[in-house]
Order: structure tokens, then C-alpha cells, then sequence
């Protein structure tokens, strides 16, 4: 193809990518060539473009792990479709979504209903997807239990808050400031993270959603009743913390990672209900959207912390 495509261009890991003007990628069999409208930008394609990943691309690289468009040619999925994709090594080992056009494997390819907005269809999997098996396979949240969501006002953690109280749990959502408080969705109780406490919260919890790691992990821990569980979904406040071992195991409280990338078949099912959803406002997402040449305003809104919710580059 003689057709130029934008792409945003890793050159060295801790740079942010360059955007640049390319030829359209050639598609090869078994790949499908998408006209990309909206891109995610997450902590996961931060972590690649700052080489703090256990997967890494070889430079030059396309980052970007989950995107959304149409379909310009492939042998499985008719031209014009409207599609998401991640997985199949997108953003990792091959080129990911930040540029216009996209070749990535056709098994990473999902249809989406015609009209779905790109951004919510390239940002709904993961939060949501992840918020769901928080709640549900892991922590296994039950009716009448009293529930912390950390990071409350963030993708995972506002989308956890909403599927916990779906779930006939009273929540506290906890944020890291101020103005997030008003950020923290109904039904839940806006506590500060400075501010917690057994009376902050209501008394003992009986299981804690936490979506941030780092310090605030330890605060909580010992807010947990006895064999009371921990689903811990993210480290964006630190990748380590404290604890005392004899109040640890004195407590009897299960600490269980949540890794969506191993559970993604196991939320696959549920993902056009939660998408449905979203789409008609029954769970909400707030998105923050950047055009492709503002890049460096969304991974600073990222990375400090200040974003509402997900956020997309346009296309």
C-alpha cells in the first residue's frame, strides 16, 4: 500500500514514543489489518514503554496492549467490522494499537456492536472484566458483606464498587484524595485512605477489593476480620509493603492475586453482557480521551494519579 498511517513509536524504553508517519503495515495470513479509532492507554503499556514489564518488544515498537476500530482486510472478519482487540502478543511482542492501522493475530480480534463507542470498546475489557472476577471467582463477595474498594474512583476499582454493590454488598470506596471523593460511585461510602479505620469503614471488613497495592495494602489488611479476604487487582501506589507476620497469620486473612491475563477465556463469556451494560449506562466507565499528538498529557494523567477513570487516545 502507498497509504501513510501515524503511529506512536517506541525508540527506547523510559522515552515516550515519538509519533511518527509510516506506510500502512502489510498484513500477513492469519492477521487481520484494522483502521484503529481509539487505543487504551494503561498502566500495563506504560510499564512496557518504561521496560518494566516481564514482556518487552524489540525497538523499534508500536506499543499499545487493547484498541478498537474497523476492519480493512482480513481472510475471517468481514471488511467494515467493527472490532476490539488485544492479546495475540499486541503491545508486547508485535505492535500494539497506538497508531492508525494495526496488524495483529485474528484470534485477538472481537466484533463489537455496530455504534459502540471506540474508546469504550478498547477500555471496557480489562477494568471491567477484572472488577468482575475480582468480586465474583476470587474474593467471592457475598450478600450483607461489608466490602472496601481501594482506588475507588479509578477504572477498576469505581467498576468494582458497582459490581460489589450489584452483589448485595455495602461498600467503602476508598480514594487517595480529596477531590476523588466526589469520583467514588453510588452506592458506596467516599472514605479517605488517610482517614481509615474500623469506624471510618463501619466497622470490621469482611473482604477488601484493593486496586492500588503499595502502603495502603497494609492499612487495610488490618481492617480485614478473621479469614476475611484480600483480592489484590493493581500496584499503582507501590509495588511492595509491610507487614507483621504474627498479626498476618494471626488474622487468617487470604491475600489472592487477581492476574486477568490468565483468566481471560474465564471472563470472555460475561464480556458482551458487561460491554451491553456500559453501553447503556447500567455500570458506568469515565474515560478521558487524548488525540494521538497529546500523549504526554495521558500518560501524565496516569502517572500521577489525577485520571478519572481510563484513558483513550483518538485515532
Amino acid at each position: 500500500m502507498s497509504e501513510r498511517s501515524r503511529a506512536l513509536v517506541l525508540e527506547e524504553f523510559g522515552r515516550l514514543p515519538r509519533l511518527v508517519e509510516r506506510p500502512v503495515p502489510e498484513r500477513q495470513p492469519g492477521h487481520t489489518l484494522i483502521r484503529v479509532r481509539s487505543a487504551q492507554v494503561g498502566h500495563l503499556d506504560l510499564n512496557v514503554v518504561d521496560g518494566r514489564f516481564g514482556v518487552l518488544p524489540d525497538l523499534p515498537a508500536v506499543p499499545g496492549t487493547e484498541a478498537a476500530g474497523v476492519v480493512v482486510a482480513s481472510d475471517v472478519h468481514p471488511e467494515g467490522l467493527a472490532v476490539r482487540f488485544r492479546g495475540g502478543g499486541a503491545g508486547l511482542k508485535r505492535d500494539g494499537g497506538w497508531a492508525e492501522h494495526a496488524v495483529v493475530r485474528d484470534s485477538a480480534v472481537v466484533p463489537v456492536p455496530e455504534g459502540t463507542d471506540p474508546a469504550l470498546a478498547c477500555c471496557f475489557f480489562s477494568p471491567a472484566g477484572t472488577a468482575h472476577v475480582a468480586v465474583h471467582s476470587v474474593a467471592a463477595i457475598r450478600p450483607g458483606e461489608r466490602v472496601a474498594v481501594t482506588g475507588a474512583s479509578g477504572a477498576v476499582g469505581a467498576l468494582a464498587v458497582q459490581v460489589a454493590a450489584r452483589a448485595g454488598a455495602e461498600v467503602v470506596g476508598v480514594v487517595g484524595r480529596p477531590a476523588k471523593l466526589a469520583h467514588v460511585p453510588a452506592p458506596a461510602k467516599g472514605v479517605l485512605a488517610g482517614d481509615l479505620s474500623a469506624d471510618a469503614v463501619g466497622g470490621p471488613l469482611d473482604a477488601v477489593i484493593d486496586t492500588v497495592g503499595g502502603p495502603a495494602l497494609s492499612t487495610v489488611l488490618g481492617l480485614v476480620r478473621g479469614r476475611g479476604r484480600v483480592a489484590l487487582v493493581g500496584y499503582t501506589a507501590g509495588r511492595e509493603f509491610g507487614v507483621d507476620l504474627a498479626d498476618f497469620l494471626l488474622a487468617e486473612v487470604s491475600l489472592l492475586p487477581v492476574n486477568l491475563m490468565t483468566r481471560g477465556a474465564e471472563v470472555a463469556a460475561d464480556a458482551d453482557r458487561l460491554l451491553a451494560e456500559l453501553s447503556t449506562g447500567e455500570l458506568t466507565l469515565p474515560i478521558e480521551r487524548y488525540p494521538a499528538d497529546r500523549l504526554a498529557e495521558a500518560a501524565e494523567s496516569l502517572r500521577t494519579g489525577t485520571a478519572i477513570g481510563k484513558i483513550a487516545l483518538d485515532f
